[in-house]
């Protein structure tokens, strides 16, 4: 009997008629398994999963696999961004047995949930033989079988292990980060590394507010560079916004073509802090165009944003994305077809597959005269209507807490630079969601559906990106219950997932018990928890004069600090918060009785130093401690500058302001 019909997860409900009889992870599914005396096979995966979709069709919709796996082995089904406790620690262990890791994760346990052996990916054939092998292995060699196992958990003990060398996170450390990205920094293609490139948001973050802080031009240049490259390549979608997942090539052309939310939240931030700091018309361009790819293609009636667009359209990568010259003459017309195949570098030999092109930015719009850009954008706008009628990727609708989380940050701070309502109005309606519906008995749950809020317990990164995105929309709103909610959330973070020794794990101490727990302090795809949670403790001790925060801050990135000099491309969100914490942060506190378009408050919001916080509103509003017992001079708007705890004195024009903010003219 499968047993997924009932998930709020769509990545098991896309298994739940499966001939494998499926459990989703549960006590009971361990317990029949030591009833049955069988091992589990445990498959990780999530909805977006090129290859996971390629395993199900080829291994899992098939009866002969279903019933082999069904007669020896409890079937186990993980979406690994409902639990990415579970996916952390198995994936772990296959990267200590294989050398690689990757999705589908395919892991053989005992019954107690000890992996014995582990993969990825498997062709029909080969899983098969696997399937046999395995069963053959635990009936005929079961003490060989167990001492594998035991093996493999000494082993996640250690890689796990917390508690080890500790150094301050100064500025000599950062700096060294620094030139460790200029020297590992692609000169021709911009980001890091080659193929598969993927987007280096955090690092670039990290990169501007080094920059901020030390004049660096170099830094400057490579958030530039990067940002332009992957705006005008095939990685971004040059018909309705948003960024794929990763370049297949070292040069941005043909995308992984799945959307993730967590990747356009941070690029979002980026685009949008490298116009508040240049201006750059392509930085703005692309920051205005994600909003609208998050709020149209993410959106879900429940409130909170989708997880993710599907790689493929009816089994095909890319199907959805792909043109020939053809193609578009016979949506456009041959001149404007001829005109788009030019701009868009369609070819007849074609950048993808079958003679298709992912379509890039081959010529520069965004300095362009009017009337060229105006040409594009009715181009854009006939292809995207073309394109609206083909087929669609399918969507990940499940919302999750972290990754909303970092869209609530990315929504308003781009709704503070430009004033846009309807991005701000669509932070502040996602962040109810999180309070309203994701914190349950004050504490957060990691994913809700439909309006239903599912059972995984929130991790380490949920608390920090949901607490920082709090701290964002007080300081937004001026209103103190989101300052309130955000202190609850990073006192729970602080109780139950502290070490003792300033570091965290990534499951709380009263989590499900797994066979190690799970403690990664490097950033990957998103912010560790541990860097996230140090995030929102900054913020929150700025606003609210709480050293104590700070303190656990600070403590907290002295844990990894040892690995920032050594491993910038890996550490850029510690690095963001290392550099937040090194310029003070400034609070700023803008006294007026009408925020909206008070020209200080618009000073401080286009100036603000690295990770500043800046609250306005009326002096000593309920809630808001930075407007405390701080009246207006001579009743005009007053701004009150303070770094570190110490204040400057309150000035009331522009010109002042900017001197406390060490900024020589506005």
């Amino acid at each position: 009997m499968n047993r997924l019909a009932g998930a709020t997860s769509p990545y098991l409900l896309q298994h739940k008629d499966n001939p494998v009889d499926w459990w989703p992870w549960t006590a009971e599914a361990f317990a029949e398994a030591r009833r049955r005396d069988v091992p589990v096979l445990i498959s990780v995966g999530y909805a977006a999963c090129h290859w996971c979709h390629v395993m199900a069709h080829e291994s899992f919709e098939d009866e002969t696999v279903g019933k082999l796996v069904n007669d020896n082995f409890v079937a186990i089904k993980v979406d690994r961004e409902e639990r990415p406790d579970v996916d952390a620690v198995y994936m772990t262990a296959t990267q200590a047995m294989t050398g690689q890791g990757g999705w589908p994760m395919t892991v053989f346990a005992t019954p107690d949930g000890t992996p014995f052996f582990c993969g990825t990916y498997y062709p029909k054939a080969n899983f098969v033989r696997l399937l046999q092998s395995v069963t053959q292995a635990w009936t005929d060699q079961r003490e060989a079988v167990l001492g594998q196992g035991a093996a493999v958990v000494e082993a996640l003990a250690g890689a796990q292990a917390v508690g080890g060398p500790r150094a301050p996170l100064t500025a000599e450390t950062l700096d060294a980060a620094a030139e460790q990205l200029a020297r590992e920094y692609d000169e021709t293609n911009g980001g890091f590394g080659g193929a598969p490139k993927f987007p280096p948001q955090m690092n670039l973050l990290f990169l501007l507010r080094h920059h901020q802080r030390t004049g660096a031009t170099r830094d400057l240049e490579i958030v530039r560079h990067t940002c332009e490259a992957m705006a005008r390549g095939g990685i971004y979608d040059q018909l309705a916004g948003g960024f794929a997942r990763y370049s297949v090539d070292g040069h941005w052309t043909v995308p992984h073509f799945e959307k993730m939310l967590y990747d356009n939240a941070l690029l979002l931030r980026v685009y949008t802090q490298l116009w508040r700091l240049t201006g750059d018309p392509l930085a703005g361009r692309i920051a205005t165009e994600t909003v609208a790819f998050l709020l149209d293609d993410l959106n879900t009636p429940a409130g909170g944003l989708a997880s993710a667009l599907d790689a493929d359209t009816e089994g095909v990568e890319g199907a959805t994305y792909a043109w020939t010259p053809a193609q578009l003459v016979e949506a456009l017309g041959d001149e404007d077809g001829r005109w788009a195949a030019d701009i868009f570098a369609v070819t007849e030999a074609g950048s993808f597959e079958h003679g298709t092109s992912v379509l890039r930015l081959a010529r520069d719009i965004d300095d362009a005269e009017p009337k060229i850009q105006e040409h594009w954008q009715r181009v854009r706008t006939a292809l995207r209507e073309v394109r609206d009628r083909r087929p669609q990727p399918a969507r990940d609708d499940k919302v999750v807490a972290a990754w909303n989380g970092l869209a609530v940050t990315a929504l308003v701070e781009y709704a503070t630079l430009t004033a846009d309502p309807v991005a701000g109005a669509a932070a502040v309606r996602i962040a109810e969601v999180l309070a309203e519906r994701h914190i349950v008995d004050g504490r957060l749950r990691r994913v809700s559906r439909d309006g239903r809020v599912g059972e995984p317990a929130g991790v380490l990164e949920d608390y920090g990106c949901v607490a920082e995105a709090f701290c964002a929309v007080h300081q937004f709103t001026g209103e103190g219950r989101w300052l309130e909610l955000a202190g609850l959330l990073l006192d729970v973070a602080l109780q139950r997932f502290g070490t003792g020794q300033g570091g965290f794990y990534d499951t709380a101490d009263d989590a499900e018990q797994l066979v190690s727990r799970p403690a990664d302090p490097t950033d990957n795809a998103t912010p560790s928890g541990l860097s996230a949670v140090a995030a929102a403790l900054v913020a929150y001790s700025a606003l609210g004069g709480q050293v104590r925060y700070r303190e656990a801050a600070v403590a907290a990135l002295e844990t990894v600090a040892p690995i920032v000099g050594r491993h910038a491309r890996f550490t850029g969100y510690a690095a963001t918060v290392g550099e937040a914490l090194l310029s003070g942060p400034y609070e700023i506190a803008v006294v007026t009785a009408e925020p909206a378009g008070d020209p200080l408050l618009a000073l401080a919001h286009r100036h603000a130093p690295p990770g500043a916080v800046v609250v306005a509103g009326e002096p000593d509003r309920p809630g808001v401690p930075l407007l405390a017992d701080r009246p207006m001079i001579d009743g005009v708007p007053t701004a009150y500058v303070c770094r570190g705890f110490v204040c400057d004195r309150p000035v009331t024009t522009g010109d002042a302001l900017l001197a406390q903010l060490g900024v020589s003219g506005g």
